[in-house]
C-alpha cells in the first residue's frame, strides 16, 4: 500500500510537470550558475572519464538504468528476512525521504543536465544505450523528466549503505558505500543528475534519519514503556474481619 501511494504520487507530479517545462529549464539555468559560483567541479569532468570508452560509458548507463531499484528491494529483503527490527527502521526512513523527494518534484520542477544546453553535456543514454526514458518528456508514460532534484537515485543508494552498516557487524563492512560512491559518479557522469541533486538527497536522508529512531545494537526496535495494569484497590482489614 505504501509503495503504491508513493507511485501515485510520483505519477500525479510527471502529470504536473508537463505544464512546467519553462519553469523546470529556468530552475536549471539557476542550479548551474550557483554550481559555478561555488566553484564546484563540472560535471563534463566526470562524464570525460566515463567517455574514454564505449563499454564504459555503456556499463555506466546500464547501472543507472538497472541497479537502483533491484538493489534497493534486494537490501528490504534481506533485512526483513535476517535483520527485521532494521527493515521496520529503513523502510521508515525511505518512505520520509522519497515522500519528501516527491514533494519537492512538484515545488520545485527541474530540468537535467543533459536537457541544458548550456551544460555542453552529452546525453549518454540516448547516444549509447540503454535509456530509460522517453524521447520526448512530454510524452513520457513512465517517468518525469524534470524531476532531478533531489536525486532518489543518490538517496536511495546512501541509505542502502547506511542500513547494511549499521545492521551488519563486519570489519569490512564501511566498503558499502561504494554504492553510494559508484552511484553519484555514474549519475553525474551520464548527465541525468546535478551536484546539488546528490546533495538535497543527502540533507533529506540526514533529516529524515534524525526522524526516525535506529534499532539498538542487538537488533531489538526501541523499548515500548510497559503500561500499568489498573488495578482494584481494596482497604487493608484485619485478619479474620471479613468473617
Amino acid at each position: 500500500m505504501l509503495v503504491t501511494a508513493l507511485f501515485l504520487v510520483y505519477k500525479f507530479g510527471r502529470l504536473v510537470a508537463n505544464g512546467h517545462e519553462a519553469r523546470a529549464f529556468r530552475n536549471a539555468d539557476l542550479v548551474w550558475d550557483a554550481e559555478r559560483a561555488l566553484h564546484l567541479p563540472g560535471e563534463g569532468t566526470i562524464q570525460q572519464l566515463l567517455m574514454h570508452g564505449e563499454p564504459l560509458i555503456r556499463a555506466a548507463n546500464t547501472y543507472y538504468a538497472a541497479v537502483h531499484f533491484p538493489a534497493t528491494i534486494a537490501f528490504l529483503c534481506w533485512l526483513y528476512w535476517r535483520h527485521p527490527a532494521h527493515y521496520v527502521w529503513s523502510r521508515r526512513v525511505l518512505a520520509l525521504v522519497t515522500a519528501a523527494a516527491l514533494a519537492l518534484h512538484l515545488l520545485m520542477p527541474l530540468a537535467p543536465p543533459r536537457m541544458l544546453a548550456a551544460t555542453g553535456l552529452v546525453d549518454t543514454a540516448r547516444v549509447y544505450g540503454p535509456s530509460v526514458y522517453g524521447a520526448t518528456p512530454e510524452a513520457d508514460s513512465m517517468a518525469n523528466q524534470f524531476a532531478a532534484m533531489p536525486s532518489l537515485h543518490f538517496g536511495w543508494a546512501l541509505m542502502v549503505a547506511i542500513g547494511l552498516i549499521v545492521a551488519t557487524r563486519s570489519r569490512w563492512r564501511v566498503l558499502w558505500l561504494l554504492h553510494p560512491l559508484l552511484t553519484l559518479l555514474v549519475i553525474v557522469g551520464t548527465a541525468n543528475h546535478y551536484w546539488f541533486d546528490a546533495l538535497a538527497a543527502a540533507a533529506l536522508l540526514g533529516i529524515a534519519l534524525l526522524a526516525v529512531r535506529a534499532p539498538d545494537r542487538s537488533g531489538t526496535a526501541p523499548p515500548i514503556p510497559p503500561t500499568v495494569p489498573h488495578q482494584r484497590r481494596t482497604s487493608a482489614l484485619p485478619a479474620g474481619a471479613l468473617r
